[in-house]
């Protein structure tokens, strides 16, 4: 029974997730969930003007394109916003969970007003919403995403498997991306302005004078696997071992490489002869064996 007094609110960090929901289920429930005499502002899509919304000063995305902004206002323009924005209340305003591109285009194209869906969401849920949809949206660049990953981790106190699970990515994929962040600072600004790809970064990680080496990888446009070399003989005693004389390789098959490392975690090696080849996946533990056998079985992972 109840005595009366009300039971004070955990605060998010210790608040357990709910992790898997995406941007689309969340809006999904905006129907269910209002009931029929629910006021405008309790789920239902409303207008609000646009000088009473503000930006999440730590939402994920950091990086705008700005020629991408300029057709986005110019659709605005001609069609209107046809996406609410997902503010919460925030002060005497309100504060963007989800849309801050539209948003910034709205501005853009000089609408007064834009349509909101307003929800009354905790710090953990708005970040875990704005990477979810940045990451459906493929909007986030590699440091970007694994800067909102360490913060949930940080303070959220997720787990690598969690988010894993939340953005449905592998536990290694998160793993990998967060190893970014032992960069240097110069490094990770390469990767950011796309002067330097993940697979070229992550080459690098650990060789000493890793910005020297990332900015001749950058230069002389050399692929991963010439990053890779590059950062071994970077070692002590790398340069001592012998290797095999490095042939040119297609480049559409090194595209293929990358592409199917980024999309599954793990180091994928293509070796084609012009009319078969064998494709090889990298494990170095247990749990990646047994994700790479879910992954070609088709069971959940």
């Amino acid at each position: 029974m109840s005595n009366g007094k009300s039971s004070k609110k955990a605060p998010a960090k210790k608040r357990p997730s709910g992790l898997g929901r995406g941007l689309s289920a969340l809006m999904g429930e905006v129907e269910k969930e209002a009931p029929v005499n629910a006021a405008p502002d309790e789920g239902a899509v409303q207008m609000l003007p646009v000088g009473k919304i503000a930006p999440h000063p730590d939402q994920p995305r950091r990086h705008f394109d700005e020629e991408a902004l300029g057709e986005l206002a110019r659709s605005i323009e001609a069609r209107g916003m046809i996406q609410p924005i997902v503010v919460r209340p925030q002060g005497m305003g309100f504060q963007i969970v989800a849309g801050e591109r539209r948003w910034r285009a709205a501005q853009k194209a000089q609408l007064h007003q834009v349509p909101v869906i307003v929800r009354d969401f905790d710090d953990a849920e708005t970040l875990e919403i704005a990477l979810v949809e940045n990451i459906q949206r493929e909007d986030l660049n590699a440091i970007e995403e694994a800067e909102a990953y360490k913060r949930l981790i940080d303070d959220f106190g997720h787990s690598q498997a969690a988010l894993a699970r939340l953005v449905h990515k592998s536990r290694s994929h998160v793993a990998n991306l967060l190893r970014l962040l032992d960069l240097p600072e110069a490094v990770r600004a390469m990767v950011v302005s796309g002067e330097l790809d993940m697979g070229h970064a992550r080459a690098i990680i650990s060789a000493p004078d890793a910005e020297a080496l990332a900015r001749l990888i950058a230069a002389q446009g050399l692929s991963v696997r010439e990053a890779e070399e590059l950062a071994r003989r970077a070692k002590p005693g790398g340069g001592d071992r012998p290797r095999k004389a490095a042939k040119e390789r297609d480049a559409d098959i090194v595209a293929l490489e990358r592409q199917l490392s980024d999309a599954i975690g793990l180091k994928v090696a293509i070796d084609y002869n012009g009319k078969t080849g064998v494709v090889g996946i990298a494990y170095k533990s247990l749990d990646q064996l047994d994700l790479i056998c879910q992954r070609l079985s088709g069971e959940n992972i």
